[in-house]
């Protein structure tokens, strides 16, 4: 089974949060969903087709990789039909993507660089769910100016989360040794605080209030669990939480505004 599903169950929550924080604020289309299926099966078909170019029994990633690709091309093709502007952001996807394979054959999936660049392509997809959800048969894609403030400020809050977790997570398992990880950990966590404030402040009172609440209780996360060693399944489940938590604070934002 491990040939079909990656191994980093943390990512699904990536791939999920933004597509959450995108419906938040745009109109619903059933192309939402099939924008959400191709999405999520990306990932697993990219796991997939880095298994034949590096494994050592490449062989048996070939039925993952066909399996997942059966899945991500009629959605992709729905998409791209739909909203044909899809194709600039897909070649924006790629070259991305390109960074995240050169990581990958180096077998240095992990690196600081190489997490960033993930989480900047997860949450680039708050606005990307907004733009399909908005509608545009155009090649044209949607212009910056009519993307409304609050899509653009959950992007932002996206990156600030999945990055955080990022840091918060190395410091508890693979970097745990390495204090660094722990002190960039805490100030990313109070720093992102601050940044809140002025996102909800662009967001708009009383609603934007909302947006600070995760982010306080990530800064309390931070400096509590160092405290108390946990296991990775805890962490991960602790972490879930949050995610969960930003949603919620969005929808009560979109709510309240």
């Amino acid at each position: 089974m491990s040939a079909y599903l990656p191994p980093q169950h943390g990512a699904w929550a990536f791939l999920g949060l933004p597509l959450a924080l995108g419906a938040v604020v745009t109109p619903w289309t059933p192309f939402l969903l099939v924008l959400a299926l191709a999405w999520v099966a990306a990932y697993p078909w990219s796991y997939a087709a880095l298994g034949l170019i590096r494994a050592k029994r490449p062989q048996r990633f070939r039925r993952p990789f066909l399996v997942w690709l059966v899945i991500v091309v009629p959605a992709v093709v729905v998409l791209v039909l739909a909203r044909p502007w899809l194709v600039w952001v897909g070649l924006a996807y790629m070259a991305l993507f390109a960074i995240n394979l050169r990581y990958a054959k180096r077998n240095d999936e992990r690196a600081m660089v190489n997490e960033l660049v993930f989480a900047a392509e997860c949450s680039a997809m708050v606005v990307v769910t907004w733009s399909v959800g908005a509608g545009g048969r155009s090649l044209t894609p949607p212009q910056f100016s009519t993307v409304p403030d609050q899509a653009w400020v959950l992007m932002i809050v996206c990156f600030l989360v999945l990055v955080g977790s990022t840091l918060h997570v190395k410091s508890l398992v693979r970097e745990r040794r390495d204090a660094r990880f722990a002190r960039a950990s805490r100030v990313a966590a109070v720093a992102s605080i601050a940044v809140a404030v002025a996102l909800a402040a662009w967001w708009g009172w009383p609603g934007g209030a909302w947006l600070v609440v995760p982010f306080v209780a990530a800064a309390v996360r931070a400096f509590i669990v160092r405290r108390r060693p946990l296991r990775p399944g805890s962490i991960g489940l602790l972490e879930l939480a949050g995610f969960i938590l930003v949603a919620l604070a969005s929808v009560l934002a979109a709510a309240s505004a």
